[in-house]
């Protein structure tokens, strides 16, 4: 019995550690995915398959994973200063969305795939802003961004890469174009005054006209105005002195000087 006692208990001994790191490496071997994420899988260095979303079993220093978050990012561009298609230096920034449209390629054939992303954004922001004239810029921004997106998705396709849009943020301009697009504007306003200000003239012009006929080709209408005009004279409080004449003495005298020139 004795004999038998140091043999289970040599047993269990052995037993006993290798019970624990088996345990360990089953503890280990169990990998849980995000439903928003997925696993690429290399079995001794090389691609193997990509583990969905649950409960995923990786054969511990057999395999090896990355874990890929296949929702949209978000990569701001800093502000970046570009010279215009006419000579305006300007500062843009903008922003990239984009998502992991095929893991295996985001991982197996670009190093970074939100660095490189960034760059090749920044670098198609420059290409295009630099194409395009200052009111381009200022006027046409989503079209601008929209050229932008389209370059840039090109590109990032073969990295497994979908660029959602791209969209710029703000366009600085020098202090000096700044003044000159302000006077710009105001020089605009001016002019506008001032055509809506000889519009309303003639329009005064021809209801004065329009009115002057009327008084004329009416009997008494002409003398109306005239009481209507001293009546409204007689509540000024000012020290004028005004002599309204019958309209019949000046029609007299238009007489009397058409006599005489005849």
């Amino acid at each position: 019995m004795a004999l038998l006692d140091v043999i289970l208990g040599l047993v269990l001994v052995l037993l006993f550690p290798g019970g624990i790191i088996l345990f360990f490496l089953i503890v280990g071997s169990i990998k849980i995915i995000m439903e928003y994420e997925r696993g690429i899988v290399f079995t001794l260095g090389r691609y193997s398959k990509i583990l969905g979303p649950g409960v995923n079993i990786v054969i511990p220093m057999l395999q090896s994973w990355r874990k890929v978050d296949i929702r949209i990012k978000t990569v701001d561009i800093p502000k970046q200063e570009v010279m215009t298609k006419d000579n305006v230096p300007v500062k843009v920034n903008a922003v990239v969305y984009f998502k992991v449209e095929d893991p295996k390629r985001a991982i197996l054939d670009i190093q970074d795939y939100i660095y490189a992303t960034a760059q090749y954004a920044q670098t198609a922001l420059r290409d295009i802003i630099g194409g395009s004239t200052l009111d381009a810029v200022l006027t046409k921004r989503e079209e601008l961004a929209s050229e932008i997106k389209v370059l840039v998705d090109r590109e990032t396709d073969p990295w497994g890469i979908d660029v959602t849009a791209i969209k710029m943020q703000d366009v600085e301009l020098p202090q000096d174009m700044k003044r000159v697009m302000a006077k710009q504007a105001e020089a605009e306003r001016e002019k506008r005054a001032v055509i809506i200000k000889a519009e309303g003239e003639v329009i005064a012009a021809n209801n004065i006209a329009k009115a002057a006929k009327t008084l004329s080709s009416a009997t008494g209408a002409l003398h109306l105005r005239t009481l209507n005009t001293l009546n409204d004279l007689s509540s000024d409080q000012s020290n004028t002195v005004i002599f309204a004449l019958p309209i019949e003495i000046l029609r007299a005298f238009e007489s009397v000087s058409s006599k005489f020139k005849k």
